[in-house]
């Protein structure tokens, strides 16, 4: 057992859970490591340094109160670590398994800078709540005194379902408006299972089911009620769809070559785990078994698919990408797992052509840098090559869709990229009680910076609201 001292970094090292071997974990979607044991997880949340200027609680979005919990775990008071740790976080396991901790926390953690290794915050979270779950120490959903007030909630990912909350605590009644026939997003039907099983979603959604929150499954906004139609039913509407239209590959493209986007593939090969049927899963469309599979893009939608692609069975899987292994925007840990489990990584490449059972891969290199300080990709002459693809899977990011038109709503703002336009002190638009959080504001981004979205759009809306209230009174 831990002693329950910290800053013990020094004499004990920095140790995950273990991995299942590659060969093992390739043959299932089920996540590749465990959590920690107790002993385990208290040893390693004793290593923490107890900074005086925590760089993990600043690099967090959600601003963590991060050696707080770590101390508490490591002195074995796991319901004050979990308390402390749920106190600024809706999806605190979620978090722990899907966030880039080697970009954010952990990157920034001061014993990593000193070559001790950081502390394990992704996993030490994820161990404090899941713990929690078995122990019965999550709190039911209990929404505060009814305000007589309502609010529509547009889009069930991880910042629709963040506001929700809140929201229904300070006493709202809440709905939630989604497309999907399931809650969670990019959560339940874009994320695979080794990285996320859903159980772990669908308990947090039961749980804001249980507290009284309306979900509205299989709705579209412009097909079953236009924007203004929400705003006569409800007092506020916050605008939480993410993004999801897949950017184009401009590369010419025979008929009928097997190009797919990685939205679609993904959640063809999520809603198979969940039993649904799945058509274009069934014939091939959407199925990796027994076929050379490329993935074009870097990203960590790309890992997601390559990863899912050697589960589904294929000959093979490449992943191009035109910048080379530093450079990538993917995270480093999502690789080493790829490349773990058999996946062959080609830098430096970029699709040049597409069709005939085959890509042409132009050779890149990086020339001057831009405005942004990433060295331009250009082409490399001499090192054109073609490799075989019987799947093409396009996993290139997502825009906005085209909002104002789809929902009948010509006056919703948006910017040039599409995104929602919203004040940023309130997070409202132009429309008087319409909010905008997520995604769909920022483009397409981390599930932390969601449920961070979230948490500020619902406190905006709350002071909102309450105005609204007492103006009314007022005018009565």
């Amino acid at each position: 057992m831990a002693d329950g001292e910290t800053l013990r970094f020094v004499d004990r090292t920095q140790v995950y859970p273990a991995k299942r071997a590659p060969g093992e974990r390739a043959g299932d979607f089920a996540e590749i490591a465990a959590r920690y044991p107790t002993p385990d997880a208290e040893a390693q949340a004793g290593r923490c340094s107890q900074c005086g200027v925590p760089y993990c609680t600043v690099h967090c979005p959600l601003h963590n109160h991060i050696p707080d919990w770590l101390r508490l775990t490591a002195q074995g008071r796991l319901r004050e670590a979990y308390e402390l740790s749920n106190a600024t976080s809706t999806m605190p396991e979620i978090c722990g398994r899907i966030c880039p901790q080697d970009r954010l926390c952990e990157g920034n953690c001061v014993i990593e800078f000193t070559g001790h290794g950081a502390v394990t915050i992704g996993s030490v979270e994820k161990f404090i709540t899941d713990t929690a779950w078995e122990q019965g120490w999550v709190e039911p959903l209990v929404a505060g005194r009814a305000r007589g007030q309502s609010v529509a909630v547009i889009g069930a990912g991880p910042a629709g379902l963040t506001a929700a909350e809140y929201l229904r605590v300070e006493g709202y009644e809440v709905h939630i408006y989604d497309r999907h026939d399931r809650a969670g997003g990019l959560l339940t039907y874009g994320i695979p299972g080794f990285k996320l099983e859903k159980p772990v979603v669908m308990r947090r959604v039961e749980r804001l089911r249980d507290g009284g929150i309306v979900f509205h499954h299989g709705f579209e906004v412009g097909r079953d009620a236009t924007l203004d139609q929400l705003r006569q039913r409800h007092d506020a509407v916050l605008i939480a769809t993410g993004v999801y239209r897949a950017r184009a590959i401009d590369v010419p493209t025979a008929d009928g070559a097997p190009v797919v986007a990685a939205l679609d593939y993904l959640t063809a090969s999520n809603r198979k785990g969940f039993g649904d049927a799945v058509p274009a899963f069934d014939d091939g469309s959407l199925n990796a078994f027994g076929k050379h599979v490329v993935v074009i893009g870097g990203g960590d939608t790309a890992m997601d698919c390559v990863r899912s692609a050697v589960r589904q069975g294929a000959a093979s899987v490449r992943c191009l990408y035109r910048r080379d292994r530093a450079n990538m925007p993917g995270s480093q840990r999502e690789v080493a797992n790829a490349e773990e489990e058999g996946v062959e990584f080609v830098w430096l490449s970029a699709p040049a052509a597409i069709g005939g059972g085959s890509v042409a891969v132009r050779r890149m290199r990086l020339g001057t840098a831009d405005a942004s300080g990433r060295r331009t990709p250009e082409h490399d002459p001499g090192g054109d090559t073609t490799i075989d693809a019987e799947l093409v899977i396009k996993a290139l990011g997502f825009d906005a869709e085209d909002l104002p038109a789809l929902w009948g709503a010509a006056d919703l703002p948006v910017t040039r990229w599409g995104t929602v336009l919203v004040d940023g002190a309130t997070m409202m638009t132009a429309l008087d009680g319409v909010f905008a959080a997520g995604d769909i504001v920022r483009g397409a981004s981390l599930v932390v910076w969601a449920v961070r979205d979230g948490r500020d759009a619902a406190a905006s809306m709350h002071r909102w609201l309450k105005a609204k209230a007492m103006a009314e009174r007022r005018a009565a």
